[in-house]
């Protein structure tokens, strides 16, 4: 803020006729008092004295500039906050006051008669009192009422501090220090922030008592005094296959075996848990019946006649069992009312897993045999009809045309050799000039029957006579069925090894359940878990009752937002 400079104030006073020394002088009739602030009784004597004014020099301001200058220096000296002060800088602005400073806003806002400091919230200080008195908004107010001030609602408010006429009655301030309003108006404060958090914090348990630890008790009292004794029964068991050669080797017997791969595991394991076994066990055991007893309490026992589904439930939930892939071991717990039912409900989950396993690759080995079995049994056919075939080849025959064939040939190399002598002996004599005649008649004769004897036997060879082939054509189809003889018998040793290996095929899809830990009934109880089962129980309530809360402080938020 910035002001003029200004000269020295002095405030000029001046007694009426017939004033005494020591008296306040009094106003004329209409005119409006000149409040002056309360001193000491020296300097109201020294001014008392003063019959003439004195000349002062600089400028003179007027009483309603001294009067504010007064007025601020008294609000500066009641030790306002600056909270008090801001919020009477707002009061100001909002009923369109001229203030140049915070106290500037003070002291125009107690002229007009507003209480710059007035509250309406639910932590208001200022109470009305009897008689229409209030108590002012700001701690430490130590002006009054602007004199001559009238009419409105603060005609009848006093605002500290207050200025009285010289020569008024002088009595003891009933007003307390600043300081100890403030300290009073703290400890109201902190008293009813006290009592509301009492307040809160009964709610609040109250609240936790409904929603979290009544349904705790009875889910406490439920799990120690009503439930009924649950027996467990633990075991164990491996799925592995025959890694030996099977029937193709004396010792495919002795090779080692290994895990089955995990896809016959997460099979055997589907079928436990399916409502198939949980048929074939009620039929076998009675499950239903087991649970429908009444020696199981009201939650965890079946109806009189309960529906598949409803005891299929249940069987999910007694029935654990559970697969690990590392170890390749098959974990299985069996919950029941009594032990002895909890071992006989094991066993007979065991051998439906036995039959379950023995049937898992039955279907693959039946149908690699049955055609590896239908293979070899048309080889041995097709070898069968071509070892016939040559039989009656043979026997058709007589005798083997292949050595008929080889003997003829012979013979016919002898005579073609036979017949070249006398054809060149033919030629000899036929070279003389007058050759003998018998001679060349012998020779021509030679060579006549030597060629007819060739000719009977190109012709016994190749041509055909009366009801059977040539020599030609059963050699033929003697070696086509020689040669269809040594087909079948390949393809019957292919169809053979093909069958072998069908078995060892088989064999190495045989699977095993080898059972490692065997069910044993158990002494104690193993459900409920009174102890667990209650803190798992006020953990769930707890959570519950925190959702409810942030979800409805959420939605109180974004209604009054």
């Amino acid at each position: 803020m910035t002001t003029k400079p200004k000269a020295r104030k002095f405030r000029v006073k001046r007694s009426a006729n017939g004033a005494t020394e020591g008296d306040a002088p009094k106003p004329a009739a209409g005119a409006k008092a000149d409040p002056v602030t309360v001193q000491d009784p020296a300097r109201a004597n020294a001014a008392a004295k003063a019959d003439q004014p004195q000349p002062q020099s600089g400028e003179v301001s007027s009483p309603q500039q001294v009067r504010g200058e007064t007025d601020m220096d008294a609000i500066r000296r009641e030790g306002l906050t600056g909270r008090q002060l801001r919020m009477a800088r707002r009061v100001a602005q909002k009923h369109g006051l001229p203030a140049t400073s915070d106290f500037d806003a003070v002291r125009l806002l107690r002229e007009k008669g507003i209480d710059p400091f007035q509250r309406s919230n639910m932590l208001e200080l200022v109470v009305p009192q009897a008689g229409g008195a209030q108590h002012e908004g700001g701690p430490g107010n130590a002006l009054a009422e602007i004199p001559g001030q009238k009419g409105g609602a603060g005609a009848d408010r006093v605002q500290l501090p207050q200025t009285v006429p010289v020569g008024g009655e002088k009595l003891p301030s009933t007003e307390v220090s600043p300081m100890e309003r403030r300290m009073r108006e703290i400890s109201d404060i902190q008293k009813d922030i006290t009592r509301r958090r009492r307040k809160k914090m009964g709610l609040l348990i109250v609240r936790l008592a409904f929603f979290v630890l009544i349904p705790t008790f009875f889910a406490g009292y439920y799990f120690y005094k009503i439930a009924t004794p649950m027996y467990a029964t633990d075991s164990q068991f491996l799925i592995i296959q025959n890694e030996g050669g099977g029937g193709a080797s004396p010792f495919g017997g002795l090779l080692p075996t290994q895990f089955a791969n995990s896809a016959d595991s997460i099979a055997t394991q589907a079928y436990l848990q399916s409502k198939d076994a949980m048929l074939r066990l009620d039929e076998d055991a009675g499950f239903k019946e087991h649970f429908s007893g009444g020696d199981v309490d009201a939650i965890q026992r079946l109806t009189e006649d309960p529906t598949n589904e409803e005891a299929y439930k249940l069987y999910k939930k007694n029935i654990k069992i559970g697969y690990d892939p590392t170890e390749g071991v098959i974990r299985m717990e069996v919950i029941a009312a009594d032990p002895q039912t909890a071992t006989t409900f094991s066993e007979r989950l065991l051998q439906y897993a036995e039959d379950r396993v023995n049937h898992l690759s039955q279907a693959k080995r039946e149908d690699g045999m049955r055609d590896a079995q239908i293979g070899f049994e048309k080889a041995t056919q097709a070898r069968r009809d071509a070892q016939q075939r040559l039989i009656e080849l043979q026997v058709e025959n007589g005798v083997d045309p292949e050595a008929v064939i080889a003997a003829i040939r012979t013979q016919i190399t002898n005579y073609e050799t036979l017949l070249i002598e006398k054809q060149l002996e033919l030629a000899a004599l036929l070279d003389n000039a007058r050759p003998n005649r018998a001679k060349v008649e012998g020779a021509q004769g030679d060579v006549r029957r030597l060629e007819a004897a060739l000719a009977q036997l190109n012709d016994r060879m190749n041509n055909a006579t009366e009801g059977n082939n040539s020599l030609a054509q059963q050699a033929v189809s003697l070696q086509l069925a020689q040669a269809d003889l040594v087909n079948a018998d390949t393809n019957l040793q292919l169809a053979q090894t093909g069958l072998e290996q069908a078995r060892t095929e088989a064999s190495r899809q045989v699977r095993y359940l080898t059972v490692a830990v065997r069910p044993v009934p158990s002494e104690e109880p193993s459900y409920p878990r009174k102890f667990e089962n209650t803190i798992l129980a006020f953990l769930i309530f707890g959570g519950i009752y925190l959702m409810l809360s942030l979800t409805s402080s959420i939605l109180r938020e974004q209604v009054t937002s």
